[in-house]
């Protein structure tokens, strides 16, 4: 009938095609979540970066960080875990199985006046 709309012989819209999102997208997103996590970035620290490998709906991360010093080094890569695995699931859907979170620089008050020429 004329107004009538057959159904039976389509595909649904979820089924037309795929949404793929760049790994350089996911890393990005996962490299602010650890930035959040760690409320910031320390004094004459670089922020956190990512990497990601991702496939079909899971992305596996590695993130590098620079933390003061002293501090509870295991409770903030526990947090920028937490957090990373939050915002990629809540922005883009993916499970994350595995972050990989690597200290690669300390700051303390010591190294700050060392580079700044002055010794404490």
């Amino acid at each position: 009938m004329g107004g009538e709309r057959r159904t039976d012989d389509r595909v649904a819209a979820a089924g037309r095609g795929a949404t793929t999102i760049a790994d350089r997208v996911v890393a990005k997103i996962a490299a602010q979540a650890a930035r959040e996590a760690l409320d910031g970035v320390p004094e004459g620290g670089a922020p956190p970066h990512a990497s990601v490998t991702v496939r079909h709906d899971s992305a596996r991360v590695r993130v590098g960080v620079e933390l003061e010093y002293p501090s509870d080094l295991g409770a903030q890569c526990g947090a920028v875990r937490r957090q990373v695995v939050h915002r990629v699931g809540t922005l883009v859907g993916m499970t994350v199985p595995e972050v990989d979170v690597r200290v690669e620089r300390l700051h303390s008050e010591r190294s700050r006046l060392a580079a700044r020429g002055r010794t404490g």
